[in-house]
């Protein structure tokens, strides 16, 4: 076996190797991301005809305003529970879509949610401020000081602007993922301030009986989705499948894997490529649970994760003991071997982004020479798990090449288009598995479809919060 890794050349040939079948079982249960869009877009329609529906004639500009602020505000009612239920982490939902996708959607639709929210509350004022021939600060003192509920929706309004502003990139990279996850839990509260709200000064509701119904119910399932796969379902698990550390191994300088077990693991039905949400029982880090991938192919007893220490909870991970109580909510994500159409696959990895896919290296089925890696790293101390890879490759007969370079200019010559293309010729007759920070994903997306990879065939997820 020979490398440089300066270049990125190294190939391993080995004997003939076949993945045992798995047991088949009936396929779960998937909603694609098309259905999922139609379903929700269905919605928007239905709202939108609700405002209709109880529109009967508008005169004046301050009619207009004010008929503007109910149509936005309705929006925004069901964006609000069209996002709760993006992250309610239905099973079906995950499968077809892809957690990082529902995230990506999540993240997009919060902005929109806030932002119909803070023009309803202006296009109200306004409106109601030229019908009263007043000014808006009077008006707005008269609003909650007079309508019922409008004090509680007012925090409630605050609350999600405060959620929406720690969500903005700039903010997040500041924040680390507890306090973020933290701030985040106010949007049920502010959910809840809302709610009532709606109801008590709501034009489309105070006389629609069967309106209020629907609407009610629409917030009542997805809370009780929410409180089923977000929190009785996980402890329902941790009962059923109690799990506790096996062992901790120290990676490299700021890599460490925690090695999982417990006797019904295997009912769990992990697939490599997949994670967990894990929170480990001690007096550190039981009060968090954050998602790590699976970094090996899950055994029937045994489960392991590989996190690069740089947090206060990654790094408390060296403190954990052997005995250690885990509970852990999942599995999900979508990017498993489900997702391939083609028989060969090609796996880019970036950073500690190798973890899902090394667990993908060593379970795909496939013949030597089906299957190929490409590890990019900044340096070579910073390649993990590089021992257990270079020995899949030399077992299963599959190829891996590292990448290495510390600038950005040396990081997107690595992954453009003709240096893929040189190192994998047949790159458009690929699968390919996409896994590592988001601005190296974003730039190798670019470069896989500049070299002609269908869209359909590049698979990604991204666990950044």
């Amino acid at each position: 076996m020979a490398a440089d890794e300066r270049t990125g050349a190294m190939t391993v040939t080995a004997q003939k190797h076949h993945t045992p079948a798995t047991a088949a079982g009936p396929a779960p249960v998937r909603i694609s991301a098309e259905v999922a869009l139609g379903v929700v877009a269905v919605g928007a329609l239905a709202v939108t005809f609700l405002w209709w529906n109880d529109t009967f004639a508008v005169h004046g500009f301050g009619d207009w305003l004010t008929n503007a602020g109910r149509l936005t505000g309705l929006w925004a009612g069901y964006a609000i529970v069209v996002l709760l239920a993006l992250m309610a982490r239905l099973p079906a939902l995950d499968r077809g879509v892809g957690a990082d996708r529902l995230a990506r959607w999540h993240a997009m639709g919060g902005r929109y949610t806030v932002c119909l929210a803070v023009v309803h509350t202006l296009l109200i004022i306004w409106g109601y401020a030229i019908t009263a021939h007043t000014n808006v600060i009077h008006q707005t003192s008269t609003l909650i000081t007079s309508y019922p509920d409008v004090l509680m929706a007012t925090v409630g309004l605050g609350l999600l602007v405060a959620v929406g502003v720690t969500s903005a990139r700039a903010a997040r990279r500041r924040l680390s993922y507890e306090t973020w996850h933290f701030v985040h839990l106010y949007t049920y509260l502010a959910v809840a301030l809302v709610f009532s709200h709606q109801f008590a000064n709501g034009a489309d509701f105070i006389s629609n009986a069967p309106a209020r119904w629907l609407w009610s119910a629409m917030y009542i399932v997805v809370g009780a989705l929410l409180l089923w796969y977000r929190l009785l379902v996980p402890v329902y698990g941790a009962i059923r499948y109690p799990m506790h550390v096996a062992g901790i191994t120290r990676e490299n300088r700021d890599s460490v894997s925690v090695y999982v077990t417990g006797p019904a693991i295997a009912r769990l039905r992990a697939s490599s490529g997949q994670f967990f949400r894990w929170r480990f029982l001690n007096r550190e880090l039981w009060w968090a649970a954050n998602p790590y991938s699976l970094s090996a192919a899950p055994r029937p007893d045994m489960l392991r994760i590989t996190v690069k220490m740089g947090g206060v909870h990654s790094r408390a991970l060296l403190n954990l003991t052997p005995g250690t109580r885990v509970f852990a909510e999942g599995p999900y994500g979508a990017l498993t071997q489900d997702r391939r159409r083609r028989r060969k696959v090609l796996l880019i990895a970036g950073g500690v982004g190798i973890t899902p896919l090394r667990a993908l290296f060593e379970s795909l089925p496939g013949d030597p020479g089906d299957v190929t890696l490409l590890y990019r790293a900044r340096t070579p101390a910073d390649v993990v798990l590089r021992k257990e890879i270079e020995a899949i490759a030399q077992h299963r007969g599959w190829f891996v090449y590292y990448l290495i370079g510390s600038s950005r200019r040396d990081e997107h010559d690595h992954l453009s288009a003709p240096r893929l293309q040189r190192l994998v010729p047949d790159l458009r007759e690929q699968d390919v598995y996409l896994c590592g920070p988001e601005a190296m994903m974003a730039s190798t997306r670019k470069s896989l479809i500049a070299a002609g990879v269908p869209r359909r065939h590049i698979h990604h997820e991204s666990f950044s919060f």
